[in-house]
């Protein structure tokens, strides 16, 4: 049955985006995201495939290039049929604008979006954003990074580690300090690719393997003036909006590849056949399939409902915090049970179970931790 059919969120528009993303993940991605997991990158010609199926500009403004849509329910869908291939890494590194390119449209001059906007939505360019430091980071207030006003100018110094896309970036959208110490002296500036003292060395991780990732090294990094978006210590609130939605989407990814885990179980309980019988003819196997779906629904309707919120312009701080814990510790918990109705079979290298139980610990630590998200939440709480 058709989302459609049963929840007063999703609609036909809805779905039939929902063909549209499945056909692209179908024809260009399935049949190739094992290769890429090995070797560890993703091509670039597939943001100009995903831009040309229209699935990169979802939810931007018209005015860099965007497809401007009502809901987040749009995104949501894309996260859910993007996590079919079973590959965190793909959803991180294709979409690193979803994150890297708002700040832009949403405080950039008509020329910095036609500049820094327009050809990543396009899938010509490929953005990042940079604001974690080696020395901290969810203390987005306490970043060390500095930049100094020289003339037209400013002059960039310091690191920044754990960037989505940093080694295959053209434009990333960098936090810095212009001003004292706290939030009050935070700019944003996009520091583009082959700028003179700008380097970056790959990382290499547990999970996500073709999602480049990077520690990025600024020593005198020279970056016009024209670069920065907003006014000069005005980023910290840019950041802070951001991390909602990138929350909420963070939480998506969750419920998606936790959805992918028990479809996956289910099919194989249906196939597998152990003492003469299917596998889900095993009462234990059963509860457990329940179990999943049980916790599955609980995410979804937590999901549905903070994304209509926020679509409607409000700005449930507290409750976004706790939906992503809920969506990534469900996620944890539901691909542990997936291994255990695999067997061996799941712990070997080609199941998308295997690849996704790797990848779930990150999605705990990214876009805020486990632990800072209940400290905040519980602070909005008036805890």
């Amino acid at each position: 049955m058709a989302i459609a059919a049963r929840s007063p969120f999703y609609n036909a528009e809805h779905e039939d985006f929902r063909s549209q993303v499945r056909r692209f993940v179908e024809r260009e991605i399935v049949p190739h995201i094992d290769r890429w997991e090995a070797a560890e990158t993703l091509p670039r010609e597939l943001h100009k495939k995903a831009a040309n199926a229209g699935l990169l500009q979802i939810g931007f403004p018209e005015s860099c290039g965007g497809v401007e849509v009502p809901d987040l329910f749009y995104l949501i869908v894309l996260t859910e049929e993007l996590a079919r291939a079973g590959s965190g890494g793909l959803i991180a590194s294709l979409m690193s604008h979803g994150i890297a390119t708002p700040p832009i449209a949403h405080a950039g001059t008509p020329a910095q979006k036609a500049r820094f906007a327009a050809p990543v939505l396009a899938g010509e360019k490929i953005a990042a954003l940079a604001i974690t430091e080696p020395g901290g980071g969810s203390d987005v207030a306490n970043l060390k990074t500095r930049a100094v006003r020289e003339g037209d100018d400013y002059l960039v110094n310091g690191s920044k580690t754990f960037i989505t896309s940093g080694m295959r970036a053209d434009f990333v959208t960098c936090a810095v300090r212009t001003d004292g110490e706290g939030m009050g002296g935070i700019s944003l500036l996009v520091i583009e690719d082959g700028m003179a003292g700008f380097t970056r060395t790959p990382l290499q991780k547990m999970g996500w393997w073709c999602s480049d990732t990077a520690t990025l090294y600024f020593q005198d990094c020279r970056v016009p003036v024209a670069n920065r978006i907003g006014a000069e210590n005005m980023g910290f609130m840019a950041i802070m909006m951001n991390f909602n939605q990138e929350r909420i989407m963070l939480a998506a990814q969750a419920w998606a590849f936790a959805q992918v885990c028990y479809e996956e179980s289910l099919a194989y309980a249906r196939e597998r056949q152990t003492f003469g019988k299917a596998l889900i003819r095993n009462q234990v196997i059963r509860h457990k399939l329940t179990d999943m779906k049980m916790r599955l629904d609980a995410v979804k309707a937590h999901l549905d409902v903070l994304a209509w919120r926020v679509s409607n312009k409000q700005m449930p701080v507290a409750e976004v915090c706790l939906l992503k814990n809920h969506a990534c510790t469900t996620l944890e918990w539901i691909a542990n049970e997936a291994m255990q109705v695999f067997g061996g079979a799941g712990y070997l290298r080609g199941a998308k179970v295997e690849r996704i139980y790797r990848e779930t610990k990150v999605l705990t630590i990214g876009g805020g931790s486990l632990e800072i998200m209940k400290d905040l939440a519980s602070k909005q709480m008036g805890y």
